[in-house]
């Protein structure tokens, strides 16, 4: 008998700040977490591979699904679009899965509206500077391209009040554990419980 629902951990940063990482690493070292893929109708990045690391459809597709109500939320961020099944977070929620969205803020406040007991996280970088820095290590964006991340980044950050940690990524290691230590005490929260495995429990 699963003993609760599964919990939606949903994940938002600037671009560059390492969620995508940190998300991978938690679901990597905690069982029954699982990383939801998005849709998306951006280019792979090289080493993305299509329904790992998201699905990689057309405009045209993503916008039928629009307008069949597939997606608990979707958003256009830096002129691609990105959206999250419903169907497969209901089927995975119900059956006691975790689960974990990495997505804008733009998508977590659809989120916010629709799934009551979802945990919102934070991951902040350590200062404008470093987040710049990182995005100019990836070697995978033009200058203009950075530039509209770095003032899109300035507004994302604003939305911090939105959520209920927020994770600092200035060493991995670190965050990766401050990560941890949130998904294990959710999943410790008695309002989570299902009241009949106590009342079993009490025969």
């Amino acid at each position: 008998m699963k003993h609760r629902d599964g919990i939606l951990f949903v994940v938002s940063a600037p671009s560059g700040a390492g969620k995508t990482t940190l998300c991978k690493g938690i679901t990597d070292s905690l069982e029954n977490l699982t990383h939801s893929i998005s849709y998306t109708t951006r280019k792979p990045r090289p080493g993305e591979t299509d329904g790992r690391d998201y699905y990689f459809v057309t405009a045209d597709r993503f916008r039928d699904m629009v307008q069949a109500g597939d997606f608990a939320e979707y958003a256009e961020v830096h002129a691609n679009l990105y959206g999250t099944s419903k169907r497969v977070l209901d089927d995975m929620i119900r059956e006691g899965i975790d689960v974990i969205l990495d997505i804008d803020t733009q998508g977590a406040r659809q989120i916010k509206s629709h799934f009551a007991t979802a945990v919102f996280v934070f991951i902040m970088p350590p200062s404008m500077a470093i987040l710049e820095e990182r995005l100019r290590n990836r070697k995978s964006d033009r200058e203009d391209e950075i530039r509209k991340r770095m003032r899109r980044a300035v507004d994302e950050i604003r939305d911090y009040g939105l959520y209920d940690y927020i994770v600092v990524n200035r060493d991995f290691e670190r965050a990766l554990s401050e990560l941890r230590s949130i998904v294990v005490a959710e999943r410790c929260r008695t309002k989570l419980l299902r009241n009949n495995w106590i009342e079993d429990l009490l025969r």
